[in-house]
């Protein structure tokens, strides 16, 4: 059996955006690494009823997409040579494509002088669109002559100037975002009509088409200093042009609002009882008077948290089929489907361990793109009336087949009278009368868990012959909100867990050195681990990536800042950065690195918005004021998503770092 190679997923296939067609067949994207190119190429599949899964467009350069017929596609795509030169010249630009999914080259649909995305089809030639509105350059598309000319000069001028006036001024992903907003548009194909839906300095959450094809309802917020953390919800007549507010702000904060019959679905929650991770809970909400009750508690955590390195993109997490409500939650440790009736009753539907990273419906057919049996990504399809599973793809089956790949053993404890749960993969060729190395791997969240997926990086490392091991600690997500309440306990049930997980597994696998144990993970893993060296000398080298280091300075730099950190550190709404600095300190690894030892490699990019540089350069100065070994790799031009979606060179060369320097040190 062949070793898998530390560069083996740019290879892998990575599936997401799946649809059902309206007279059957299915499409989705797939994505894969250009290793020359440094960049990941997007294309179109499509599986019919029959048959194997084709890929319609092979120029890598394809997004996001919509049906727009029985057999036809719409889609957004770089393809188009106007758009670079828009571009270079300072203008918006976004073009859309059409391709029949029976063969046929892709035809360019239309333009709009915007960067826009594809929401919803209203109805024929008529599309609501997304768009990133820029509040003082994106009016550029409606004018014409010196005005247009002087504007578009203007933001030539303003490329080397930032201004900040807002917060967020950034986020991660998506670089600065000061005076940007997310807007919806209506789109008119057959005379080129732009119509606005939303204020100018309001910014969109979710959009839906009612279903007789007369009113968006969306959510969101509008601002011009600071965005609030709860939404708003409203409905939009498009005969009308008619706005109306449903639900006002600073009540719930709105993962979603669908239209579920003659009412509206809302997913929300107010944070009262466990703040901002609190899970959602089931709302209805009459659209001709706007009372909103509450349908179904709910204490899981809907959507998917089961972490890889091995997805790129999304998809449908929910939506409404025949009058219910079907959603993916995240249970224990895999993330499963569920049905939620009208009456209140959730009931399940698919609960194989696992992942289920999107889905759709059609025909008594649940379809869904998810990683099962410890395979990477592929296409299923589960049968709703027989309850019978069936894989429709085998775009990753090559790349794995003759390489070894460690299946979870599952490690079940208890820790201060909580049960938890872990895993340990076994070094290939393993021998239980050698001894080995072990890497601790921290997930990130820290409201996710790990689960009985394919992980690249942890594969990797088994091939090397290294044991790997990891758990979900309190905290985490899985579990409910009392599970996953760490509001000011960071660094103390959270480490406790770990350390007693380190203790089960080091008990059960003699075979493991303890002379010779790694530790690593990244955002709270990151955190987690730069915790640890300030606490133990039981590892012989750590890893921090994408981490938190001060408290006090996350709380002013974050994208997601002095709100995310007043609260997780259980402040209360009245509190402050600047007033809990105690608290805030107590919490913070920075504090306690006087006590470090452990060889330490900081990885952080510069464009982490997240956890910024600033936090990776505190860990990387303290420690080597200490004297205590230290090296810091800096990766330009990259966010928090590094070890998922960062460039594929990148990922490699991050991989390579944190594997070179363990090796250095066991």
């Amino acid at each position: 059996m062949k070793a898998l190679n530390l560069d083996a997923f740019t290879n892998y296939a990575f599936l997401s955006g799946l649809r059902c067609g309206p007279e059957g067949g299915l499409a989705f994207v797939t994505a894969k690494a250009d290793t020359e190119e440094n960049a990941y190429r997007r294309d179109l599949w499509y599986k019919p009823e029959q048959g194997g899964a084709i890929q319609l467009t092979t120029d890598g350069k394809s997004g996001g997409f919509l049906w727009d017929g029985p057999n036809t596609l719409l889609f957004s795509s770089g393809r188009d040579p106007e758009q670079k030169k828009r571009q270079e010249a300072g203008e918006e630009y976004t073009a859309f494509y059409r391709m029949n999914t029976q063969g046929g080259e892709a035809q360019k649909a239309f333009s709009v002088p915007l960067s826009a995305s594809l929401e919803e089809k209203v109805r024929d030639g008529l599309y609501l669109l997304r768009v990133d509105w820029d509040l003082r350059f994106s009016k550029a598309h409606a004018l014409k002559g010196s005005a247009k000319e002087e504007l578009l000069k203007e933001k030539k001028e303003e490329r080397d100037y930032q201004v900040l006036d807002e917060l967020p001024f950034y986020f991660n992903g998506q670089g600065y975002v000061n005076k940007h907003r997310d807007a919806l548009f209506l789109y008119e194909e057959g005379t080129g009509k732009l119509t606005r839906i939303t204020r100018e300095t309001f910014s969109t959450g979710s959009a839906r088409i009612s279903p007789d094809g007369k009113r968006v309802l969306f959510t969101g917020q509008n601002f011009t200093v600071k965005m609030k953390d709860k939404s708003g919800v409203y409905v939009y007549d498009i005969d009308q042009g008619k706005t109306t507010q449903l639900l006002p702000l600073r009540t719930y904060e709105v993962y979603d609002a669908l239209w579920w019959g003659e009412t509206i679905l809302l997913l929300a929650t107010d944070h009262k009882r466990y703040g901002l991770n609190e899970n959602v809970q089931f709302y209805t909400i009459d659209p001709a008077t706007g009372e909103m009750s509450l349908l179904a508690p709910y204490e899981d955590a809907i959507g998917s948290s089961v972490g890889s390195d091995c997805r790129l993109g999304g998809g449908q997490a929910w939506l409404v089929y025949q009058g219910k409500f079907y959603f993916t939650a995240t249970i224990r440790n895999a993330s499963q489907v569920f049905c939620l009736e009208p009456s209140g009753d959730i009931r399940p539907v698919y609960t194989q361990e696992g992942s289920v990273d999107c889905m759709d419906i059609a025909n008594g057919q649940l379809y869904f793109i998810g990683m099962q049996d410890m395979k990477l990504q592929e296409l299923y399809r589960w049968d709703l009336a027989s309850s019978q599973r069936e894989q429709l793809t085998s775009v990753n089956q090559a790349v794995l087949e003759g390489q070894y790949v460690a299946s979870p053993q599952k490690l079940t404890f208890e820790n201060d009278g909580t049960d938890l749960d872990g895993w340990v993969l076994l070094p290939k060729d393993f021998d239980p009368e050698k001894t080995y190395p072990g890497v601790l791997d921290i997930h990130g969240g820290p409201k996710t868990v790990y689960g009985e997926v394919f992980y690249h990086e942890m594969q990797y490392w088994a091939n090397l012959g290294y044991f790997v091991f990891f758990c979900n600690p309190r905290g985490g997500d899985g579990r409910g909100n009392e599970f996953a309440d760490l509001k000011g306990k960071y660094g103390t049930i959270d480490y406790d867990d770990l350390m007693a997980f380190t203790d089960k597994v080091l008990e059960k696998y003699p075979q493991i050195d303890q002379n010779r144990l790694c530790v690593t993970g990244g955002s709270y893993g990151g955190f987690m681990t730069n915790w640890i060296v300030g606490h133990t000398h039981r590892f012989a080298a750590a890893a921090t990536q994408r981490s938190i280091a001060n408290w006090v300075g996350f709380g002013f730099t974050s994208d997601i800042g002095e709100g995310f950190a007043r609260d997780q550190m259980g402040i209360g709404t009245k509190g402050t950065v600047w007033n809990s600095m105690e608290k805030m300190w107590e919490h913070s690894p920075l504090k306690y690195l006087d006590n470090c030892s452990t060889p330490t490699l900081v990885i952080h990019s510069d464009e982490d918005y997240r956890c910024p540089l600033f936090e990776g350069y505190q860990i990387y100065s303290a420690l080597q004021q200490r004297g205590v070994e230290t090296r810091m790799v800096i990766f330009h031009g990259e966010n928090h998503e590094l070890s998922r979606s960062g460039k594929p060179r990148h990922r490699i060369r991050r991989l390579s770092e944190i594997t070179n320097w363990f090796e250095k040190h066991i």
